[in-house]
């Protein structure tokens, strides 16, 4: 590890705080090559952090609703301002092509402009004359502290679907980003100072398991939320839980994409690419197996797809004609084209192997060319695991209800679609389905930012959804107030009885 490295310390306060910690190199995907020295928060660090938000809390929780907003209205203007080089950082410790970390950035500022109609969002409800005389009311109050655990496949998206409306709210924030790709976050968290937030509202800890347990375990941390894979969600979930906290978990998921015989094959073809290729298929609802109905069906869209592979263009993301970057590091290099090899040892067909590709000058890069597996059974590591790399895997089934009955019986539950013209078909598997998100001819069915997000069954720990007013109503507590004011110098008798009931 060099120590003539760039070093990524924390935000504390308003402050990059470094001092003597553990670190770890942060790579460049595309060529393989340490750039950055991150520092890894100990327990006090964290402590600090946690500090500071709160003692920024009692002030930002006072702020009127209407500031609050105009600080996330001001922020999506300077994340715009700003986006080039925000990229730029994805690009460089993720491996996005560009095109893919503008979509991310993108995505990530719809909430923040959700965010920013926090005066219409925590408007509470109000009821005159309940009862003789007396008036009642809810109203939307903030929790405290919160953090939030977020994981390397969006650096940038996946904080902003958090932290703008736990600020929003009146909370105070202290994130975990992914220790794998940590700048992009530290950046958008730099800009919101700029936009007009206070110090210590919102703080940056970089870190491993021990900035995450001391998060799970410190009293004054009210709420946490965590997106990444399953047995971690059910980790923070259960520890968290058992702190007496407000916890969000999502994991991990397995999403199948059923094609029907009437389906527009071609418009299929195209749209799986995307699902399947899009980011290096490390996205949580990437779609990773079609179900085939019928081998007719079958055969048209593995010849589709196998053309389609045969055009793309892999490479560093800095050029953007490439349609597909690096993995992320060279341990889930391994791993992914582990579940390759461990696919053919199954007895799947490999009708496209990805594992032999080359780049010109960047040979010590990351690179995973697209993978197509046909023939792909149930029972199999690779239908059953999340592999979250560029690889699809085809199953081949005779009707619509024995596809319906493998997506059922998965543990997963994050995402699934359909394609088909037979609006009766659809609307079946749509209300039968046990999945949380659902696509009708529309592979990645990812919900806009007012609307929220997350899974069922393994794939979601909690009861409330990610970003959209689930993220109001996670961040807030109900408080009711009734309220009467008798009329002066008017002695009442005794009530045994409920007032609205008088």
């Amino acid at each position: 590890m060099s120590q003539s490295l760039p070093t990524i310390g924390h935000l504390i306060h308003g402050e990059n705080v470094t001092g003597e910690h553990r670190s770890q190199d942060v790579f460049n995907p595309a060529t393989g090559v340490a750039e950055k020295r991150l520092l890894l928060a100990d327990k006090a660090t964290v402590e600090q952090a946690i500090a500071s938000a709160e003692k920024a809390y009692p002030a930002w929780r006072a702020t009127p609703p209407l500031k609050r907003a105009r600080v996330m209205s001001k922020l999506k203007n300077v994340l715009e301002a700003n986006a080039e080089k925000i990229c730029a950082l994805l690009t460089a410790e993720h491996g996005k092509v560009a095109g893919d970390a503008m979509g991310e950035l993108q995505r990530g500022i719809e909430n923040v402009e959700y965010a920013s109609y926090a005066t219409e969002l925590l408007k509470g409800e109000y009821t005159r004359n309940v009862g003789p005389g007396i008036d009642s009311w809810s109203e939307h109050q903030p929790l405290g502290v919160t953090a939030g655990i977020t994981p390397f496949n969006f650096p940038v998206m996946v904080p902003l679907w958090m932290w703008p409306m736990a600020i929003a709210c009146g909370n105070t924030f202290v994130l975990k980003p992914s220790e794998r790709d940590p700048s992009s976050a530290l950046l958008v968290a730099q800009l919101a100072l700029e936009a007009g937030l206070p110090p210590g509202v919102l703080n940056v800890v970089n870190g491993d398991k021990e900035a995450v347990d001391t998060l799970l375990d410190d009293a004054r941390v009210q709420a946490i939320s965590f997106v990444g894979s399953t047995s971690i969600a059910e980790y923070i979930y259960s520890r968290g839980c058992a702190k007496g906290k407000r916890v969000q978990a999502l994991g991990g998921a397995k999403n199948h994409a059923v094609v029907m015989p009437d389906a527009d094959i071609d418009n299929a073809v195209t749209a799986l690419m995307g699902a399947a290729y899009g980011s290096c298929g490390e996205r949580c609802m990437a779609i990773p197996i079609v179900v085939a109905v019928g081998d007719k069906t079958a055969d048209a869209i593995v010849a589709g797809l196998k053309a389609e592979i045969a055009k793309m263009k892999v490479g560093p993301g800095t050029d953007a004609k490439n349609d597909m970057g690096p993995l992320v590091t060279k341990a889930h290099f391994e791993k992914v084209k582990g579940y390759v090899d461990q696919g053919v040892k199954e007895g799947a067909t490999l009708v496209v192997d990805g594992r032999g590709v080359k780049v010109a000058g960047h040979e010590n890069g990351y690179f995973l060319g697209a993978c197509l597996f046909d023939n792909v059974k149930p029972g199999m590591v690779t239908y059953n695991e999340e592999i979250f790399g560029p690889v699809l895997g085809i199953v081949r089934v005779n009707t619509l209800e024995e596809a319906m009955k493998l997506i059922n019986d998965h543990e997963y539950g994050n995402g699934t679609c359909i394609f088909t013209r037979d609006g009766e078909a659809a609307r079946y598997f749509s209300d039968h389905i046990l999945v949380g998100m659902v696509g009708v001819n529309v592979p990645l069915p990812v919900p806009v930012a007012y609307h929220s997000f997350g899974g069922w069954k393994r794939s979601l720990f909690g009861d409330l959804h990610a970003y959209g007013p689930d993220a109001v109503r996670f961040y807030t507590k109900r408080k009711t107030i009734t309220q009467r004011w008798p009329s002066a110098g008017v002695r009442e008798g005794a009530m045994f009885s409920f007032p609205s009931n008088r």
